[in-house]
């Protein structure tokens, strides 16, 4: 079962800042497509050189032992075959995001992966030939209010075939309370993944990166303020071409901006820096978000899910201020409840 902890918590305050789209949109490829295709090889080949998750550092060998990586089966291990990320949370357990293994078909429909088409690197930070321990995934659990198109509930577990051989680690997830705890803005966290760092490349060595949670209500009004602005010219066209009074117009669109829906939900965290230029990138979906304890500890409180979009429509925004994580302790009832059901 799922059990927390407790610590103290800091207090910071919040600095608003103007942000873009999810990266991963309807009718782009999945992590797992991009990585199949070669589309993730190919830019890598053009992209500059770069040695840190964004804005971290190496991690040092042997630390974070419950992150995994996702690979697509069959392929040469190595970081083109790597698509996302994942933690050990128990033994045969790999907890990710949803978007890692839900994608679009060519038809149009959704649907899960198969789960012989994943396999789970374990027991390394480097993904290369020979190292650490590559295990097949047995079933896919997706949770069941998740859909393609959107970021809520963005929460998956792995059952993998069997447990692994080399040493490993898993890592506690927080409950309700706790979680909630953990949900406050100057919280210290920590990224990890092998995604896409300065420059655009993707190393095979895990990468780390100190952020910190900050305050969801803020990043929603940063999220829908830029949004606001990019649809005001749109608006601003239909107003003079419809003629409309002054007051209708700014009555209209008062209307328009107060229905548009927060682009955080309560099952998000928001973690970044008040500098910006620390943050997840493509291919650390899946990966862990977890927050140092008093007692040297670490507990995992999200999971990699979505992030800003850089202006090229490429990859992830180097230089923003926050990305979005699930916040695992709203799920622990349907954690235990998928685990409980498959021994």
């Amino acid at each position: 079962m799922i059990k927390a902890f407790g610590f103290g918590l800091v207090v910071l305050a919040f600095a608003t800042a103007a942000a873009a789209e999810p990266p991963f949109k309807q009718g782009r490829p999945s992590p797992f497509e991009w990585a199949k295709s070669g589309a993730k090889a190919a830019y890598d080949a053009k992209a500059a050189g770069g040695g840190k998750v964004v804005g971290g550092k190496l991690a040092k060998d042997g630390a974070w032992p419950w992150q995994v990586a996702l690979l697509v089966s069959g392929a040469p291990v190595g970081p083109d075959a790597q698509f996302c990320g994942g933690s050990l949370i128990l033994d045969e357990w790999v907890l990710t995001a949803a978007h890692c293994v839900h994608m679009q078909a060519p038809d149009g429909h959704w649907g899960d992966l198969d789960p012989k088409s994943i396999d789970v690197m374990v027991g390394t930070n480097v993904i290369a030939a020979g190292k650490g321990e590559v295990i097949a995934v047995e079933k896919v659990f997706r949770h069941p209010d998740y859909v393609g198109t959107e970021f809520d509930h963005d929460i998956a577990l792995l059952k993998l075939a069997r447990a692994p051989r080399l040493p490993h680690k898993v890592i506690e997830v927080p409950d309700a309370e706790f979680g909630d705890q953990l949900d406050q803005p100057g919280v210290v966290t920590m990224v990890t993944g092998w995604g896409l760092v300065e420059g655009g490349g993707h190393p095979e060595a895990l990468h780390e990166t100190e952020i910190q949670m900050m305050d969801r209500d803020l990043c929603n009004q940063s999220l829908l303020a830029a949004r606001a602005e990019a649809a005001a010219d749109g608006f601003g066209f239909a107003v003079n071409t419809l003629s409309l009074k002054d007051e209708d117009a700014y009555a209209l669109w008062d209307e328009l901006v107060a229905k548009a829906p927060a682009p955080m939900s309560s099952n998000m965290l928001c973690s970044g820096t008040f500098e910006g230029g620390k943050t997840a990138c493509s291919g650390d979906s899946g990966g862990p978000l977890v927050v140092p304890l008093d007692d040297g500890t670490f507990i995992q409180a999200g999971i990699v899910s979505w992030g800003l979009s850089a202006k090229t429509g490429e990859g992830c925004e180097e230089k923003a201020l926050f990305s979005a994580y699930t916040k695992i302790s709203k799920f622990v009832p349907w954690l235990n409840e998928v685990i409980n059901a498959n021994p």
